[in-house]
């Protein structure tokens, strides 16, 4: 079972995904996305590190995450990706020209062949006004796309405003 959880930011769509895993009562796989540029983001880090179960498994994959996933998913474990603009953005920045495209395609080769369940969480960014930065747009217009394709190989799509999930594919566990 593959969930796509989408929402902007501060919307409720990590909390949803750790509580689902959480009350699964299997074995946890958390795969963090994020790299700590700053200090901003170092305690956004530390805030979800907190906030995990002991118990949980954490792999900390900033561009690999096909290779995480092929790694850590299992019959009976969850895996939660949190986050895949997160991850997105660093591949956009990487200075290997080739890995976007090669992560991505990994990625969505990967997914339909997991045992187990995975939940990716990931901001919806396509709802706001359109970037100036020529990165930016690209970011968003790539983030649409993946969107999409993630989607149609999911079965389940979510979309969480303000804590709450509005079902767009599938039905809720």
């Amino acid at each position: 079972m593959r969930t796509l959880i989408l929402g902007g930011a501060r919307s409720g769509k990590s909390a949803l995904a750790e509580r689902w895993a959480n009350e699964s009562r299997r074995e946890v796989v958390y795969v963090a996305t994020a790299q700590a540029g700053d200090e901003e983001m170092a305690l956004r880090i530390a805030h979800h590190r907190a906030r995990r179960p002991a118990s949980w498994l954490s792999v900390e994959e900033p561009l690999h995450l096909a290779d995480a996933l092929r790694e850590h998913a299992g019959r009976d474990r969850i895996v939660l990706v949190d986050c895949l603009t997160l991850w997105l953005s660093n591949l956009l920045g990487d200075t290997d020209s080739e890995c976007f495209e090669r992560e991505r395609s990994s990625l969505l080769d990967t997914l339909p062949t997991l045992p187990g369940e995975v939940l990716m969480v990931s901001n919806e960014v396509g709802l706001g006004i359109v970037p100036l930065g020529e990165l930016t747009r690209r970011f968003v217009d790539e983030a649409g796309r993946l969107h999409q394709s993630l989607a149609a190989i999911s079965e389940r799509v979510l979309f969480v405003a303000a804590g709450l999930p509005l079902v767009l594919k599938g039905t809720l566990p």
